[in-house]
């Protein structure tokens, strides 16, 4: 998918890993805030706006983050353009999502161009190689047998199969930290062979929570966004502001201001 910014697109942001849930209100209030303050006239979701999304019939529920996240992003779809791409996390998310957001789904990954300057936007984690039990894991609940069996189940059986998987994910994790593993980042030479594939400039995605700029050589850049975490020790949630008078991007604390 290649998106060219209108002549009115001046300012557009960029957020993902919000992994916004129920037990954790703050990330979602400052969502709100956000949303009825920035100037960007397009905002683009990069994936896991969702700690878990079990299938669009979620939004059933009037009082579930689900349906009051969907209806903020609604409100704010009268004045930005809005796109949500879809993360390790909530890759279930589909049309009916989309319509109550007032969004357009996004494709991974997809190219933005404005100013002239080529972004290649995507979640991240295709490109983690070097974790192949997630990308085995990936290839299975991405096909189209996995997900027809998983929608097939009740609402409560799947939500319950969900806090399992994450619950499992979060463990993986914890035991990765005590045995001070490495993180795993992004392949290089893929982040670049796809860069030149798209004739982009510049690569910017989540996934990882390691905000920080990488050059790749011939002028390439690869962006990393932060994620959202208004409960650690050092609160956390920030916008990459991208200009379309400078291909410079400015990263916004929304912890401290929003504009």
């Amino acid at each position: 998918m290649e998106i060219i910014a209108p002549p009115h697109w001046q300012l557009v942001d960029l957020i993902s890993d919000l992994h916004l849930q129920t037990q954790e209100p703050q990330a979602k209030a400052t969502l709100d805030r956000y949303l009825s303050e920035s100037p960007a006239q397009a905002l683009f979701i990069l994936g896991d706006l969702f700690e878990v999304w079990v299938g669009d019939d979620v939004l059933q529920e009037p009082t579930g983050i689900e349906h009051e996240t969907a209806e903020l992003l609604y409100r704010a779809s009268r004045h930005m353009a809005i796109f949500i791409m879809c993360g390790n996390r909530d890759f279930l998310m589909s049309e009916r999502l989309r319509a109550a957001c007032g969004a357009q789904m996004l494709d991974d990954p997809s190219v933005l161009q404005l100013g002239g300057t080529r972004w290649l936007l995507t979640h991240g984690d295709a490109q983690c190689l070097a974790d192949t039990p997630y990308q085995a894991f990936r290839a299975q609940v991405r096909s189209s047998a996995w997900q027809d069996n998983f929608l097939a189940q009740p609402l409560t059986q799947r939500l319950a199969l969900a806090r399992q998987m994450r619950d499992q994910s979060e463990a993986q994790k914890k035991q990765r930290t005590q045995h001070h593993a490495p993180w795993i980042d992004l392949d290089p030479s893929t982040c670049m062979a796809q860069l030149k594939a798209h004739t982009a400039d510049h690569m910017v995605h989540g996934h990882t929570h390691q905000p920080a700029e990488h050059a790749m050589g011939d002028g390439h850049v690869r962006w990393v966004l932060s994620d959202w975490d208004l409960q650690a020790n050092t609160p956390r949630a920030e916008v990459l502001r991208l200009s379309a008078e400078n291909a410079a991007p400015k990263r916004i604390a929304l912890t401290t201001v929003t504009r």
